[in-house]
This record gives C-alpha cells, structure tokens and sequence, in this order.
C-alpha cells in the first residue's frame, strides 16, 4: 500500500498517491464545511513529516493540534482502514508538531522588525492610501540615512513623530511631508496595535530555518500556526502568510525540481487572498506561486469554493482533492460547474454529479503523475489519520512546547537600542546607549504531562557544541544544503563577519547597514523586479491586500 517517493491518501478503484518529486507543483484542497479538508490536510502533513518534509499549516479551527497526540482507536476509523485495505500499516502515533502564535499564548511568539517587512508590504497591512505610502517609504529612508533601527512598532512611531517635527528639513531631501498624513498613519498603527499586531513586530525575529527541523528517524516538523485569535483580524494573516512566503524565497537557494520538496506550506482560508482582489494582484499572486516552486517549496490552497481561486491561479494548482459540495443556489451550482471542469474526466462517472453526492471522507482525488500530468480523476476514500482527529487539551499544548527544539529561543522577547532610544536620547540631550537586555536561555520547566520523544534534543540543529558556552545558542544552520560554491562562499564570508560582532546571545541580528540595504531594495523593488527574482517577489508582495 505504502510506496517509497510517495504520501498514500487513500483508495477508491485504485490508491492514490501525492508524488514527492511533484509535491511543490502546489495543490488545492477545497469542499464544503463539513466534509472532511481538516483531515486530508491532516492525512498529508502527516505523509509528507512520515518522509521528512517538514509542513507550515495555520490552525484555524484548532483541530490540527490534534496532529501532536496519537489518535484514538474507534469504530469507524478502524472500519474505513479495514474498507480501504489499509489495516497492517494503520498506525496510531503522533506527529513531531511545533506550535507557533503571533500573540505567544498557543505557541512560540512568531516576530519581524518593521525593516524586515518594509514600507511597501507594511503600507498594505495599515491600508494606507498613495499618499501615505508615500510618507511612509521617507521615513524608511530617513531611518536609512540616519542609522537608525526600525525594529518594533514604537521605533516606527517615534520616527514619525522625528519626521513631522522636521518636515521642512526632511522635505529639502526627500519631498514635502504633511503632518496631517504623519497623523492618519499614526492612527492606522494604533488601530494595528489594538489588533495585537504589535507582538508581531520585535526581536528575536523568525530564522526560517527553524521551520525545517528534522527528528533523528527523519520526519520533517509540522509547524502548526494558532490562527484561531489571528482570524479576528484577517488582514493581518493574510500579510503574516504572504511575508512568510518572501522570506522564504529571500533565503532559500535555488534547487529546481528535488526528490521531494524542502517545505510545504498549507494557506487556509485562501479567499483572504483574493476576496475584491484586482487583476493586477491576481496576477502577481500567480508570479509568487511560480517564482517559489523553484525554490523547493510547495503551497497548497484550502478554501471552501474553488471560485475563491482566481483562474489564472488556479491553473498552477496541479495536485487537487476535492470534498463535496452543494448546488442548491446558481452560485453553487457554478462552483460544482467549475470544480468538475478542473479535472481530467473519467469516463465511469459524471464528474459534476459525483462531487454533489459525495459524503464525509470521501473526495475526488487527481494528483500529478510521470511527467507533471495529472491523473484521471478518481472516487476516493480518504485514509484515517494517524494523529488524534480534534483538538489537544491545553496541558497536552504546553507539554508539547515545554518539549520543543526551540523553547526558550523565542519565548522572551528582546528590546535592544533602535530608533525609539536613539531619539529619546537626542531629545534628552545625551548620547546614552540603551542596553540591550539578553533574553533568557534557560528552558521552561515540563508541565509533566507524557509526551512523545521525537529525537528533537539529539537532533536539534541550534544546541550548544563544544565551542559555545551554555548558555549560548549555536548559531543556527543556513539552509545550504544545494547552494552553489559561490553562495557557500558569500555564506562563510557572512558568518565571518556575524562571528566579529555582538550578536547578544541569540540567532541572527541585523546591522544598521543590513537594516538600510533590505530597506532600499524593498522601496526600489516595484520599479527593478523584472530584473531582480528577489525584488521581484517583495514588488510583488509588497502590493498586495492593496
């Protein structure tokens, strides 16, 4: 049943199969409520980890943190292994889950500076308008030729402020900045922070790397991201997704075509990307899912209807699962009329009809096979999954994060001198540096709740060596596994340099010149991606949700 190079997902007339070397052609997964895409999602980020793939998924409903408990044995699972000839390799075990929350209550703080996210993406998650884009791309500037560190919300803020009062020295150099549109800004930064967004801005921000951790049997890390809060503010997942996806191209290598991809990224609620979404969106969307295929990384959409998927974004989508849906409103009727024309027919049923009568578990399956084509659409019975079907109780959550390679790194965040103490202190008259405070390396005590060994302390790539003192980090691994001997180079002659300075005890920290190079190629992006794949995808990100 099980086939090496390939995530069983169940049978109908014959199994079916994701193939690994064709995983990051991406996917979709769509169906209505009800009808089982939690547990495909789940039934493939369990095959991918089981063949060391590491997975990113958002939790929206909470029902994958069942992904880091075994499953239960019951009836019916039982019945629908026994249905499907799946019994002998039917297992109930856990997978090696890392929690991950931007509000830092479900999981680990998951952080960017503002430079990280640059003025152009971040213009699109405050809504902001031509003009006010405009003033804020002078204050990245300003913070640029100043030296001056845009790590956190308040650093922003304050530099606003550092801007409207000198509005006619600034406008000399960069234009005419009114302190009415400083003020409209300001005012979207209060209404982001009382969203919670400003616990996503700060350091120690996100090495992307930690994403991709491995157990010493070789099962890659399923990253589950509590969206259930995140959901309240849509805007906000949607921005944290897409800047997620460019840092992951910023810092992966070109691979092309692998034996099986590097990661898999699963986007629920796909219709957050493209709900009132223009043309010209829609069509850099497309650009981002081709450009990052390349890099290795697959991204499945998860949504309801298949109408929330642009056309020309769906045609990119080669590995499909289809759950049920109604037609009892024209519109439905269109979604059922549009599903079964994205598959390749079979001839022993009408693919429109079938998708109206299919019941819970069961779904239309095409995956792509020998040379990318895609199969011929089959009637298939999902296998049950491995991992508990449900949410974890939250002293199973803690256990689980008291367990986690990564506790400890990002749990405690650190505020360490940038444009808020610099101004402050030119204001005050003193040139004082802020210290910057460590945060704490000490691990979290376990709650004592019986958790699976994954191998992670083995395995884990940031543990202290014997050159480096124990209560500080390794620095992490780059993801340079298929880099060339010139990216190796310019990766040692990095390290080199990062190894001279005063990195304060934990992974990756951001140098002024660091900070105003990413700045400058995020403001310049829109006008060279042509030219440049990088500025390309942050041009392309950066208009989004626009």
């Amino acid at each position: 049943m099980l086939e090496e190079g390939k995530v069983y997902l169940g049978t109908g007339t014959k199994p079916e199969y994701l193939t690994l070397k064709l995983a990051n052609r991406h996917g979709l997964i769509t169906g209505a409520t009800g009808t089982g895409k939690t547990v495909t999602l789940q039934v493939l980020a369990e095959g991918l980890s089981d063949a060391g793939v590491p997975v990113f998924c958002a939790d929206v409903k909470g029902d994958l943190s069942g992904l880091g408990a075994p499953g239960e044995a019951k009836d019916f699972l039982e019945e629908r292994a026994r249905s499907i000839g799946f019994t002998d390799e039917y297992q109930l075990r856990a997978a090696p889950t890392v929690f991950w929350d931007l509000f830092g209550k479900k999981g680990h703080p998951v952080r960017t500076t503002v430079s990280e996210m640059g003025p152009l993406l971040l213009s699109r998650l405050l809504d902001l308008n031509e003009t006010q884009e405009g003033v804020l791309n002078i204050v990245f500037k300003v913070a640029d030729d100043e030296g001056l560190l845009l790590l956190d919300l308040k650093d922003l803020r304050s530099l606003l402020v550092y801007v409207a009062e000198n509005a006619d020295a600034v406008a000399t150099s960069y234009g005419n900045v009114a302190k009415a549109t400083v003020g409209a800004i300001q005012r979207q930064l209060l209404v982001l922070e009382q969203q919670g967004g400003e616990n996503f801005f700060g350091e120690p921000g996100l090495q992307i790397s930690d994403l991709m951790q491995v157990t010493d049997d070789g099962r890659g890390a399923v990253n589950v991201l509590a969206a259930d809060k995140l959901m309240q503010t849509p805007r906000l997942y949607a921005t944290f997704l897409l800047w997620l996806l460019s840092e992951l191209f910023e810092e992966m290598p070109e691979v092309g075509d692998l034996d099986k991809p590097k990661l898999v990224f699963f986007f629920d609620e796909a219709h957050l990307l493209f709900d009132e979404a223009p043309k010209a969106l829609v069509e850099k969307v497309e650009q981002v899912v081709k450009l990052i295929r390349s890099k290795g990384v697959g991204i499945y959409f998860v949504t309801q209807n298949p109408l929330d998927i642009p056309e020309s974004v769906l045609a990119q989508l080669g590995n499909r699962v289809q759950h049920a849906l109604r037609a009892y409103t024209p519109r439905e009727q269109k979604a059922v009329k549009v599903a079964a024309e994205t598959f390749r027919p079979n001839p022993d049923f009408d693919t429109f009809t079938a998708i109206t009568e299919l019941g819970q578990g069961e779904a239309l399956v095409s995956m792509l096979e020998g040379k990318a084509v895609p199969s011929i659409v089959e009637r298939t019975l999902i296998r049950p999954p491995s991992s508990r079907l449900g949410p974890l109780q939250d002293e199973e959550r803690a256990a689980l994060m008291a367990a986690s390679p990564l506790r400890g790194i990002y749990d405690e965040a650190v505020d360490r001198e940038s444009a808020f103490e610099v101004l402050k202190a030119r204001a005050n008259g003193s040139q004082k540096r802020h210290e910057p405070v460590d945060p704490p390396r000490t691990r979290r005590e376990s709650p004592g709740f019986s958790v699976p060994d994954f191998g992670w302390s083995r395995s884990r790539p940031n543990a202290p060596t014997s050159e480096t003192r124990d209560d500080e980090p390794a620095r992490r691994p780059r993801l340079d596994e298929y880099e060339s001997a010139a990216e190796r180079r310019r990766r040692e002659e990095r390290d080199e340099r990062a190894a001279r300075r005063d990195t304060y005890g934990y992974g990756r920290r951001q140098t002024v010149t660091e900070a105003a190079i990413k700045s400058v190629v995020r403001s310049v992006s829109s006008q060279v991606g042509s030219q440049i794949g990088r500025a390309l995808v942050r041009g392309v990100l950066g208009s989004l949700l626009k």
